[in-house]
């Protein structure tokens, strides 16, 4: 699945690596089910809900970068079933459906390093991780980075080191610290709270903007109300007042949102209703 959007003289495609299942009693953290079920609908008999693996194309100025690569195709099936279960892997064909090879993608961005969100910075090739891009720089968070490569015992089982060690032994890894301008119209920003080093990505265009949110939520309802964070966020107040920074920037800026886990294609507009936040999703996609 694809779906292409202009800003300014950029094109932008969202690409699909397809979905997986999550707790949703983890996506909602301390909400009730009472209060998130009406907004999200209800889960399935396992208590999971469908996470929309949604990465970024960016084309234009003769440049071809791709934000997030969604979990991939190295999870053995019977880990996969286990603790990664979903329907997921599609990307490299989704990219190839928009004319794009691996050797096309000159830039890769990860606005984090949970394993479903860099699955295809590396693929398998007689059983041993390379990297998928080979022409590309792979650009992420220098706190990220440390966190992923020194994980705990809480984030080790979402930081995969196939995923990671190929990019440096490659010598593909560019490590950034705080506010970063990658091109003249693509900006790294900091967004800590789903992990400290995690980042989102301003595109700025022909007086246009779009902000690709990482995981700053899970659910468009997330959106909506400051106080409903992830259970997956290491930092909640931290991210609680990220997310308010950011849906406050969106709200003035009129800034079209991507988000890698809202339904697909995952782009909409925050507005203010009533008093209150909403998210609109963009007609016509």
């Amino acid at each position: 699945m694809n779906a292409s959007v202009s800003l300014g003289r950029l094109r932008l495609d969202v690409v699909s690596d397809g979905y997986f299942l999550q707790d949703a009693g983890g996506v909602f953290g301390l909400v009730p089910r009472t209060l998130w079920e009406p907004a999200a609908g209800s889960p399935d008999a396992f208590n999971r809900m469908h996470i929309a693996l949604n990465c970024l194309l960016v084309r234009g100025d003769g440049r071809t970068m791709l934000i997030d690569t969604g979990a991939g195709s190295k999870i053995a099936p019977d880990r996969r079933e286990r603790a990664y279960p979903g329907d997921y892997g599609y990307l490299l064909g989704n990219l190839a459906a928009l004319g794009v090879a691996p050797t096309d993608v000159d830039l890769v961005i990860n606005t984090h390093l949970h394993f479903d969100h860099c699955g295809w910075n590396t693929a398998s090739v007689h059983g041993a991780p390379i990297p998928t891009f080979p022409n590309a720089r792979y650009l992420i968070n220098r706190i990220e980075w440390q966190d992923a490569t020194h994980p705990n015992e809480r984030t080790r089982a979402t930081y995969l080191g196939d995923n990671l060690t190929p990019l440096e032994d490659g010598g593909q890894l560019e490590l950034v610290e705080g506010e970063h301008q990658v091109t003249a119209a693509v900006r790294f920003l900091p967004a800590p709270g789903h992990t400290d080093g995690h980042s989102a990505v301003v595109i700025e265009d022909g007086g246009e903007r779009a902000v690709y949110i990482g995981d700053l939520v899970q659910h468009a309802a997330q959106l909506e109300r400051a106080a409903w964070v992830s259970a997956f966020d290491t930092l909640p107040l931290v991210s609680m007042e990220t997310k308010k920074r950011i849906v406050s920037d969106a709200i003035r800026t009129g800034s079209l949102i991507i988000s890698p886990h809202i339904d697909f294609p995952g782009v909409g507009r925050l507005r203010e209703q009533e008093g209150r936040t909403r998210w609109v999703a963009e007609a016509g996609l």
